[in-house]
């Protein structure tokens, strides 16, 4: 700030000295060539002799003013155009027009004041923006939540008021309506699990809870419970691991979140390749995950939006998927590995599906 004003009243000194000496040199260059002029001209030069003496003693002065005035305004000129559009600019900045930037010019203070009015203006946008997107996705989660939440409890509702009328034939249609109402009362606990996980998760509710653990152990004792699992789909879990140990620091118990939806989400869409492969493997400070099925691949398209909440690839397989179909597994495990400075990602072609996933090995440093 102080080196702004600074600035600016050396500039307006200068303009000033400057106006000053332009005004005598034009004075003195008046005189002179005026001068030899009228020499020339004996008559003129006379009757310019007697007007100079009638004339006030403060002629003199009162033209060197003015041409000091008329030689500082021409220097300032520039900048007093220049703060117009700037001021022009911000008028149509302050009714709502954020992509409307000022010129910049010049390159004095008032170029800083653009410079920094256009930053001011940027980030209101960007702000804007982030905020109706926030907007958006609440709303869109209230929609998904809704419909969600809606579809389990209108079958509990549904087969809990046949009971309540008597409307069954026997006890095995009687035992069949309540195993259904029971799954479906499963599913909502899980969608409600799920959902209240993932806002905990993306606000930092949750602390990280590290610990020191072998990830290549952490997986194999994984792979060993969900061996029946696997089974029921016709796969096979197989693990490979370039190193004995992968030493981690972390919350073992959220990573174990994080496999188990990329195990439940091979087992309710790679049940067709019947086999499931983890490999391990450590690099440049990161423990490299990778979890593979061979069933249909991901469509180009469902690639970008596969960690989205509420996303499904194939939304009438979504019963299929069991209980955990609550489209928000993937988006969990997202912000866990984030949440752990971390990277997930996802690649799928016609041969196979593969999330990979990054995790720094050592973070002791860390907040929790």
């Amino acid at each position: 700030m102080h080196n702004i004003v600074l600035r600016m009243s050396l500039r307006l000194i200068w303009h000033l000295f400057f106006a000053m000496a332009l005004s005598f040199i034009t004075y003195f260059l008046l005189i002179s060539v005026g001068l030899q002029l009228l020499v020339q001209f004996p008559k003129m030069y006379r009757a310019t002799a007697d007007l100079a003496i009638g004339l006030d003693e403060m002629f003199i002065p009162s033209l060197l003013i003015a041409m000091f005035l008329f030689y500082l305004i021409l220097l300032q000129i520039r900048q007093y155009r220049y703060l117009a559009r700037i001021i022009r600019s911000v008028q149509d900045i302050s009714e709502g027009n954020f992509n409307h930037r000022i010129p910049v010019r010049q390159g004095n203070e008032l170029t800083e004041l653009a410079e920094v009015t256009n930053q001011i203006v940027s980030r209101m946008s960007e702000t804007l923006d982030d905020q109706r997107r926030s907007e958006q996705a609440k709303n869109e989660l209230i929609t998904n939540v809704s419909h969600d939440l809606r579809t389990p409890l209108t079958s509990i509702i549904g087969y809990l008021g046949l009971i309540e009328q008597d409307r069954y034939r026997d006890e095995i249609e009687l035992r069949y309506y309540v195993q259904i109402a029971h799954d479906k009362s499963k599913r909502l606990g899980v969608l409600i699990e799920d959902l209240f996980e993932y806002t905990r998760m993306r606000h930092d509710a949750i602390p990280l809870k590290r610990t020191e653990f072998d990830l290549i152990e952490l997986l194999k004792q994984l792979l060993v419970q969900y061996r029946v699992a696997l089974s029921d789909a016709g796969l096979e879990g197989t693990m490979q691991a370039a190193e004995t140990t992968v030493p981690m620091f972390a919350d073992a118990d959220k990573l174990v979140r994080v496999f188990e939806n990329l195990f439940a989400n091979a087992i309710a869409y790679g049940k067709d390749g019947k086999r499931l492969d983890v490999n391990v493997h450590a690099e440049d400070g990161h423990a490299v995950v990778e979890v593979m099925n061979y069933g249909e691949p991901i469509p180009s398209v469902d690639l970008p939006h596969i960690f989205d909440r509420f996303y499904r690839v194939d939304k009438s397989r979504t019963e299929e998927a069991g209980t955990r179909g609550s489209g928000l597994g993937l988006a969990i495990a997202k912000s866990i590995v984030e949440r752990h400075n971390g990277t997930i990602a996802v690649l799928s072609d016609s041969y196979r599906t593969a999330f990979v996933l990054r995790l720094p090995m050592h973070l002791p440093d860390l907040e929790t």
